[in-house]
């Protein structure tokens, strides 16, 4: 089933049209979005009451944008989706503190239910589009709270720079939409601090536009010198800097399943290859044992082959921000260029494909590990990619 195919009808098409909201109970009831309407807010910002009456006030309000109905056909359903969506992580973290309702990390916890519930229920994955369109509503999701505290950020046009770095990857990200969906988000309350929250809005907006990235990334001289900026170095962004990297260690990242073995197969077969499994295989550790011993094994032998300067492939899942950091930091103190390789395959593929493997991976397993996958975005690495298998 197409969920964007699904959404389509209930999109408003003018300011007045009315959302049938018991349609999209139905679309949704596979989420935590029917107990929105039991998750209470904190009435100094919220005086409306519950996460759902604020829901279907947002959308309200992003139907009155005219902006919104000039978007082009693709990135219409993406931006009321995200906004639909948007709080859905408030039901998992609300919680009262010394007598106040709070929300910590509600926007990148929704964004994790979102992926989980996109990808696997709704077959939101395994072929570009369908990913692209995904991590578009996710990354919406996940800061849309950003143009509101942007000036907040020690360094905000780096900041900018960055998440605007993320429409490489998911072409239908922009700031544009993000501010759309802020915008929408600060006007759908009952509050004393809107004109505050929209001059915020405007002001990301309008550093975002100065900032070279209002309606795509930033277009940096050259990989090495968008490595830099984005990771932090004290450089310019139109700086031009010398690659003095001696060769390219290949991160792959994803599932297990989604055809890794595959990509080596058809695109660098002839590399050595640091191998996760291999390794578990070699000292009978089972995937659900402690992989402790597995990975000081496996850094070992990739120290051995960044001595020498020798290019090879990480080959393992990979999943999460803080693991591909450490490693890819790990290959740059000896001098190596990284490029990690994010892959995805059909959520029933990817089953059959494990089921094949003499090393299965329990579904349990995966599905907790889907619940922690985050794709890799380009401040991470000096090169990038998301494809599929």
């Amino acid at each position: 089933m197409n969920l964007m195919n699904e959404i389509e009808p209930y999109i408003p098409k003018s300011p007045s049209d009315e959302i049938p909201w018991n349609e999209v109970h139905r679309l949704f009831s596979g989420t935590c979005f029917p107990e929105m309407g039991k998750t209470k807010q904190n009435p100094a910002f919220h005086g409306e009451g519950d996460v759902y009456t604020h829901t279907q006030m947002v959308c309200r309000e992003l139907a009155k944008n005219t902006a919104f109905h000039q978007l082009p056909p693709r990135q219409k359903p993406q931006l009321f989706l995200a906004a639909l969506l948007h709080d859905l992580g408030k039901a998992k973290t609300t919680r009262l503190e010394e007598g106040v309702w709070t929300s910590p990390h509600h926007a990148s916890t929704g964004s994790q239910i979102v992926r989980e519930f996109l990808w696997r229920d709704w077959g939101l994955c395994g072929n570009p589009h369908a990913m692209a369109m995904r991590e578009t509503v996710c990354t919406l999701i996940r800061y849309h709270m950003l143009p509101v505290r942007l000036m907040e950020r020690e360094n905000p046009e780096r900041k900018t720079r960055e998440v605007a770095a993320i429409g490489e990857l998911a072409p239908g990200f922009s700031w544009k939409m993000l501010c759309m969906l802020a915008e929408a988000d600060v006007k759908g309350r009952i509050a004393d601090d809107i004109e505050t929250g929209l001059a915020q809005v405007q002001l990301a907006g309008l550093m975002a536009h100065e900032s070279g990235c209002l309606n795509g990334p930033y277009p940096f001289s050259d990989l090495c010198a968008k490595h830099a900026y984005l990771s932090g170095r004290n450089v310019q962004p139109d700086q031009a800097l010398y690659d003095n990297t001696w060769g390219e260690v290949i991160m792959l990242s994803g599932l297990p399943g989604t055809g890794k073995d595959t990509w080596i197969h058809e695109n660098a077969p002839r590399l050595p290859v640091v191998s996760l499994d291999d390794i578990r295989t070699k000292l009978r550790i089972k995937p659900t044992d402690n992989q402790g011993l597995v990975i000081q094994t496996a850094q070992e032998q990739a120290r051995e082959y960044l001595r020498r300067k020798q290019p090879f492939i990480w080959n393992a899942t990979n999943l999460t921000k803080d693991t591909r950091l450490k490693l890819a930091g790990l290959f740059e103190r000896y001098g190596a260029r990284v490029r990690i390789v994010y892959l995805e395959t059909a959520w029933d593929k990817r089953v059959e494909r494990n089921c094949n493997r003499a090393d299965a991976v329990p579904e349990s397993v995966i599905n907790k590990m889907l619940g922690k996958t985050l794709p890799p975005t380009p401040e991470e690495a000096q090169c990038v990619e998301w494809g599929c298998v």
